[in-house]
């Protein structure tokens, strides 16, 4: 194998395992936590809500830290070991209980809030990272970056599609197993980030910066634009949208009858979403060129308003094709508002803050959104979809759901106006 070759291997390698960690648990924490424990939503809801404030908290300092005082892969590897000895400690919290009585006296839900919040605040900023870092060594091997890093990425699909698989076939989706395979996936790939070629960090340079302006909030003065503001905003109810899919599609489709295909293979089926999301991202030059823009993030807000249609009229029997659709819109819904938004950061903004605004995005979406989303989601399934004999009644949420999707869509449509340079 030529260097090249070896170079593209190792950096697969990389992408495949930074979202197989992720993978094993991100879709079936909720039937983790609501079935296999019997905690409430609102409790579940807490615990998930981890990731969104992780996306507002840590990626700017981590990126501050790489750019300016240490080697890349090696913060990388120190993250993931960090990740992965918090992801061993979930299964055994009823043991660090018993070792440490006096310091962890709330309940079990309440130290495991901890654990993950401690994970994602080492597992979030890895996601840039990983991009940072692959870039660096492509560019350090005289590689092209646009065309040879999709390639390399679209690994990180598959690995979480491979994790997903693993968790469902191993019958782990409702016990703790699924933490330990997360954690020996994240120890292993931080020993591998030590093997990696060094990403130096970049080290001061002559032009003075402001703190604000190092943690990227120089791209605030965007909302100062109408245009853009509104955006961040839309950004901010799509975020919300898109974390109702990660919290509780598993745990809808294992509430289906036991037996039934749908709840055996929910994982599997739920994997389907990301199969969806690896075609799509290939078809969204034609629609760019094809309809511009708007109407691909309009598309994107509709396949949302699908996505949980599809979900509220499944049924233990025509449940399988209904789902099959809905995750097979989810490509749509995910890609072409993430993707597309992204792109229209980057047309609308100056090139001195482009960096910051897509950080921006990334939190308004990822954090902000995904935090309302979490906390406003669990309340209302707790406070009024839950029924007498302690089932839920999934067929109301979902329509809930696609109802604020809808909204969401008619509101954008109406409001948004496409400029000449968003599709340049």
């Amino acid at each position: 194998m030529n260097s090249t070759a070896a170079i593209k291997t190792r950096l697969t390698l990389l992408s495949f395992f930074q979202f197989f960690v992720w993978g094993a648990w991100l879709t079936t924490i909720g039937t983790y936590c609501t079935e296999g424990k019997g905690w409430s939503f609102p409790q579940f809801g807490a615990v998930f809500s981890t990731l969104a404030l992780s996306s507002i908290l840590m990626p700017s300092l981590i990126g501050i830290i790489a750019d300016k005082w240490m080697r890349a892969e090696r913060l990388y590897g120190i993250l993931h070991l960090s990740y992965g000895l918090m992801m061993l400690l979930i299964p055994n919290i009823a043991t660090l209980q018993e070792l440490f009585p006096t310091l962890l006296t709330g309940e079990e839900y309440e130290i495991l809030y901890w654990i993950v919040f401690g994970g994602m605040l080492a597992y979030m900023p890895t996601i840039s990272l990983s991009n940072s870092v692959s870039y660096r060594i492509l560019k350090m091997n005289s590689l092209n970056v646009q065309t040879d890093f999709p390639k390399i990425r679209v690994w990180g699909t598959i690995g979480f599609i491979a994790a997903m698989w693993l968790t469902n076939l191993s019958g782990s989706k409702a016990n703790a197993n699924q933490f330990y395979i997360a954690a020996v996936g994240a120890i292993l790939l931080g020993l591998y980030a030590f093997t990696l070629p060094a990403c130096q960090p970049q080290g001061k340079t002559n032009e003075k910066k402001s703190f604000a302006s190092m943690l990227g909030l120089d791209a605030f003065k965007l909302f100062a634009n109408y245009q853009m503001a509104l955006f961040f905003v839309f950004s901010v109810l799509l975020g919300a949208a898109l974390q109702l899919s990660n919290m509780y599609g598993d745990a809808y489709l294992s509430s289906f009858p036991k037996g039934t295909l749908v709840e055996k293979y929910s994982t599997i089926i739920y994997s389907i979403s990301q199969v969806s999301e690896t075609i799509f991202i290939l078809t969204i030059p034609f629609f760019l060129k094809r309809f511009g823009i708007k109407n691909v993030m309009l598309f994107a807000l509709v396949a949302w308003v699908l996505r949980y249609g599809f979900f509220a009229y499944g049924s233990a029997d025509f449940g399988v094709f209904l789902i099959v659709m809905s995750c097979v819109v989810y490509g749509m819904a995910f890609d072409f508002f993430l993707i597309s938004g992204s792109m229209f950061v980057e047309a609308n903004t100056d090139s001195s803050i482009r960096s910051s605004a897509q950080g921006l995005f990334i939190m308004m979406t990822n954090g902000i959104g995904a935090y309302i989303g979490t906390v406003a989601s669990s309340a209302l399934i707790g406070a009024y979809y839950i029924l007498p004999d302690g089932s839920t009644n999934w067929h109301g949420a979902w329509l809930l759901f696609a109802g604020y999707s809808l909204v969401v869509a008619i509101l954008f449509f109406v409001l948004f106006k496409e400029k000449k340079t968003a599709t340049a």
